[in-house]
């Protein structure tokens, strides 16, 4: 919620300053011109994380469909956007593009590259779908290296060409915060550290396979969450697991059968057949299921999931629909689209101006020149003036309790700046078929009564400023009303 000139306004101003100051330099001139073009584009979300994070398997679910990854396309960045029809174009290195074969399957496609994927860089997907309508999904290659190596190859792509990040990890240890931690050695990093969200990727897997596993794995995430260190570094954490995720969108109902099948045998029976992927598909079962389906069930939900799913119907899951919706529900999956529209694509304007600021920011600090220091006293007036990046770095403040507001203020702060969500019915807490004057009423009651907090000299100073914040929110809300927005 911005007072004067949008974010987004004044990251365009500053490229074509840029482009002017390099007027000079063809290759800058287009790197800048590159830039201009994204502020256009779909938000760039990446899905990045060490080896077997479960980057893929997020995407898909993401998705809905079976799509990610491209076969045999280790070391390559994949592109997932909309299109009319589904196309696969390569890039390689120094030769011109080249278009694969598309297969279409029932559950989505697959791609064959036809060669080795050595000399190529990126290839780029176009899938029609409507999770893809809004932004672009980036499959990276596994984040390796350390800090004392320096900042990893594949993690410098990503933060240059991504908006947004999706990190996944096992458990968030340590090496994956000191990862994260060098992509704020910026300006632009320490001023605007809202462009990752954390993702607990292999939920199923924590508390070692058991039925609860998926509620140990949230209540993991809630403690991360409220862990100063964390929070720095990202704007959530959530834990998902893909697989189930997954699972539960593309359920089928000869899938179901199986499972209510399995679901009959009682628990202690079928838990000995469970032990392990193998006994499960060579072993005698209770009850007659070819090594086929047996073997379509583990490939598509995993020992824990078909452990999972038989105890779901039992429990009055009794329906494909029921137990897909159960299945999304449990995997984490809903939580983390719902994350991803309000800390990602509700604010994408914010997040693509902030990748212009930090392009703009790198070229400076790369290539300076005549002028270069007033380019850059620019970006840091910007980086201090843009009420959006307050919200955001207030965001954090009040979710490590930092400030010291009570639970009921800290809570209307949070909705106000936009922590449930950016509109204006979801900042005011009202019905989203509100009237404008019901709208003007309550935004300029909050907008009196925080002047009140931010003016009150009795409050720590960090409160005052806190409030202060939320006052310019409420009167950007106020001056959007006025200009006939809703």
């Amino acid at each position: 919620m911005t007072v004067g000139l949008r974010l987004d306004e004044a990251a365009w101003g500053l490229l074509h300053q840029a482009i002017d100051l390099y007027q000079h330099d063809p290759q800058v001139v287009g790197q800048l011109r590159h830039q201009v073009a994204r502020l256009e584009q779909p938000l760039r979300i990446a899905v990045a994380g060490p080896w077997r994070s479960g980057k893929s398997t997020i995407l898909n679910a993401l998705m809905g469909e079976e799509v990610a990854p491209v076969e045999r396309a280790d070391g390559v960045f994949t592109w997932y956007e909309d299109g009319a029809a589904p196309r696969a174009t390569a890039y390689p290195a120094g030769q011109p593009p080249q278009e694969l074969t598309v297969v279409k399957s029932a559950t989505g496609l697959r791609v064959d590259l036809g060669w080795g994927a050595g000399d190529v860089r990126d290839i780029v997907v176009q899938w029609p779908t409507r999770a893809l309508r809004q932004v672009t999904l980036i499959d990276t290659p596994a984040v390796t290296g350390s800090v004392e190596q320096g900042r990893a190859p594949v993690l410098e792509r990503v933060l240059r060409d991504s908006d947004a990040v999706l990190y996944l990890t096992r458990d968030a240890r340590d090496s994956d915060l000191r990862l994260l931690e060098s992509g704020r050695d910026s300006a632009v990093g320490q001023a605007a550290p809202v462009n990752v969200i954390m993702v607990l990727s292999r939920a199923d897997e924590t508390g070692g396979g058991r039925i609860d596993g998926l509620l140990t794995a949230r209540q993991l995430a809630r403690r991360h969450y409220r862990d100063p260190r964390v929070s720095a570094l990202s704007v959530n954490v959530v834990a998902c697991s893909g697989m189930i995720g997954l699972a539960g969108r593309m359920l089928g109902e000869s899938d179901f059968a199986a499972l209510a099948s399995l679901a009959q045998v009682p628990r202690a029976e079928l838990d000995v057949h469970l032990i392990s992927a193998d006994r499960f598909l060579r072993g005698e079962l209770p009850v007659r299921l070819e090594t086929e389906t047996r073997a379509a069930l583990l490939d598509r939900l995993g020992v824990f999931g078909v452990r999972l799913a038989a105890t779901l119907v039992r429990s009055g899951f009794d329906s494909r629909v029921k137990l897909s919706a159960e299945l999304i529900r449990r995997s984490g999956l809903t939580e983390l689209r719902e994350s991803v529209t309000r800390c990602f694509i509700d604010r994408s304007d914010t997040l693509k101006a902030r990748s212009a600021l930090a392009a703009v920011e790198s070229l400076l600090r790369a290539e300076p020149t005549r002028g270069s220091e007033e380019l850059a006293g620019a970006v840091e007036r910007i980086l201090a003036g843009a009420h959006e990046f307050r919200e955001l770095r207030l965001l954090v403040a009040l979710r490590n309790a930092r400030l010291g507001f009570d639970a009921e203020s800290a809570a209307e702060a949070q909705r106000l700046i936009g922590g449930n969500g950016v509109g204006l019915a979801a900042r005011l807490g009202v019905e989203h078929e509100a009237t404008v004057q019901r709208l003007w009423d309550v935004a300029a009651d909050a907008q009196w009564r925080w002047r009140d907090r931010a003016e009150d000299p009795l409050l720590p100073l960090a409160q005052r400023r806190g409030a202060q914040v939320v006052v310019r929110s409420c009167e950007g809300m106020i001056a959007e009303l006025g200009a006939g927005g809703r």
